[in-house]
């Protein structure tokens, strides 16, 4: 089912992360405040968009397909995908950019470990999402195309490269050489393509559950942005940096999936 073309399509987010990550080894200190915040509100809007237009829409209509209540499927793993985030949230020790509370599981662990475990914690359902959406187009869903398949990529991929200079930034003004900061970074990406190859295996077995997964997809991803990313790009003196970064972002993916789609 890992086509080549669908291998390359699940590997474009992590490429996305490669050359975030890698803006570490060419730029100096930390990163501005009002650019992390703008990225931040970017990353959100996109992922909010792209739940919408690329996730539960289309599982809305293959609800209809399937004969099912149309609303049942979306609301059900919408909140399923929610739930989960939330206990991975509750479990998984992590620490957020800006933060000096760590979250989850009482741990030992440096704070570098903690910022990274808290990046690829909310790689997770950007996986699934690209994961779920490939999938459908392997096992020739109609409301699935290659291309609304690739925008949904490429839009989580413009996300990550910010998302992923945001982690190797701060890691190197911790301490850590170029390198290692650069190969951290980069390490948290790495969560998408396995998490992606999973839900299309996952789905390969169990096609009825598709709309299901479109929207857990949805449901995590908001979580994301609920939890983490708005909160973060509002932190510290009020602007509405976070809020323009938000607006482009949902515009760029709607206009990604609406043309490409």
């Amino acid at each position: 089912m890992l086509t080549g073309n669908i291998l390359f399509g699940i590997l474009i987010p992590f490429i996305g992360t490669f050359i975030g990550a890698a803006l570490v080894i060419f730029l100096k200190g930390e990163m501005k405040d009002w650019f992390r915040k703008i990225m931040l509100g970017f990353a959100s809007g996109v992922m909010i968009a792209a739940s919408v237009w690329s996730l539960l829409l289309p599982a809305i209509e293959k609800s209809e397909a399937l004969g099912a209540l149309p609303w049942l499927p979306p609301a059900v793993g919408f909140l399923m995908g929610m739930g989960f985030l939330l206990l991975l949230d509750t479990l998984i020790p992590h620490q957020h950019q800006g933060s000096d509370e760590p979250e989850g599981l009482p741990s030992h662990a440096r704070k570098n470990t903690m910022l990274m475990l808290a990046v690829t914690l909310h790689n997770i359902p950007e996986g699934m999402a690209v994961g779920v959406v490939f999938a459908g187009l392997a096992i020739g869903e109609p409301g699935i195309t290659w291309a609304s398949a690739l925008a949904l990529a490429i839009g989580i991929a413009l996300q990550n490269v910010p998302e992923g200079a945001i982690i190797s930034l701060p890691l190197r003004a911790n301490g850590l050489s170029r390198t290692r900061a650069f190969a951290y970074g980069a390490l948290t990406g790495a969560v998408e393509p396995v998490a992606a190859a999973l839900t299309i295996l996952l789905t390969g077995i169990m096609t009825p559950i598709l709309p299901y997964l479109l929207c857990f997809a949805a449901g995590a991803m908001v979580y994301v942005v609920v939890e983490e990313l708005i909160p973060e790009a509002q932190q510290g003196e009020h602007s509405n940096i976070g809020t323009i970064g938000t607006a482009l972002g949902f515009a760029l993916m709607m206009v990604l999936d609406i043309a490409l789609g």
